[in-house]
């Protein structure tokens, strides 16, 4: 009980990030599932099993407060699931103890790259629809390797685009769900075939817990936005995850 409740207040921090800046949860959790000895694949398939859960949550959230834009969410869903499907081929076909350091690296890259990002103004303008495919798909295929990317590449390349915060944060959140649902999928597929060998039975109570710390947090998302400023949660997010990254990169040095 107490990965349980470790894992939830880790979902709730999280998702009330993610559903305030369109990013963090997949790559907190990921950080977080990875610094306690879960292989690269297994902590992926985790978040994206609860994701299951806190995506639909957030996605209905931002449905409910109108906060999409349908022609990008329709321009964002192809590439993303085509880019998802297409990382979590590549990450069960690979040892995972070869892709943590590289997974590790990444993830500190992206807590880097939230810091900074952090401390600019990004003036809003019309997306250029040229953009959102490579965007999409590169996301999808991060977010499947990493456990987390789909939010820091697609929500920071649309908004460093001078997308309006609301809608694009709102339709990256509901877009994530079907990439979510896709990786989730192959994953299961990747298992009953062979592909794949993994006992995620051992996960079982940080899944729950990351289910039940997002879907609580979710609704709460649109609060946290009017009352935390975006750089103080930029700011934290990055540290959190750089932090946690060297620590990854440590164990493996020692």
């Amino acid at each position: 009980m107490h990965d349980f409740f470790l894992f939830a207040v880790v979902g709730a921090l999280a998702q009330l990030v993610d559903g305030a800046l369109g990013m963090a949860y997949g790559v907190v959790s990921s950080s977080v599932l990875l610094a306690t000895g879960v292989s690269p694949a297994q902590a992926s398939a985790s978040i994206h099993a609860a994701e299951l859960f806190t995506t639909a949550a957030s996605g209905g959230a931002h449905l409910a407060n109108r906060n999409i834009d349908w022609p990008l969410f329709w321009r964002l869903v192809p590439f993303g699931v085509f880019g998802g499907i297409a990382g979590t081929y590549v990450l069960t076909g690979i040892d995972g103890a070869v892709l943590r350091p590289y997974v590790a690296a990444y993830l500190g890259i992206i807590g880097v790259y939230l810091f900074i990002r952090s401390f600019r103004k990004i003036p809003q303008r019309p997306v250029p629809s040229h953009i959102v495919p490579p965007l999409a798909a590169t996301g999808g295929f991060l977010d499947a390797i990493g456990g987390g990317g789909w939010g820091p590449v697609v929500t920071s390349g649309l908004l460093g685009a001078g997308g309006r915060p609301r809608y694009v944060i709102g339709s990256v959140n509901a877009a994530e769900f079907l990439v979510t649902v896709a990786v989730s999928l192959t994953f299961l597929i990747a298992l009953l075939t062979g592909r794949w060998e993994a006992d995620m039975t051992g996960n079982a109570l940080a899944v729950g817990g990351l289910i039940a710390g997002g879907v609580m947090a979710a609704p709460l998302a649109g609060y946290a936005v009017r009352v935390i400023p975006e750089t103080l949660l930029l700011r934290l997010v990055g540290i959190l995850i750089s932090v946690l990254a060297l620590y990854q990169i440590a164990t493996l040095l020692i």
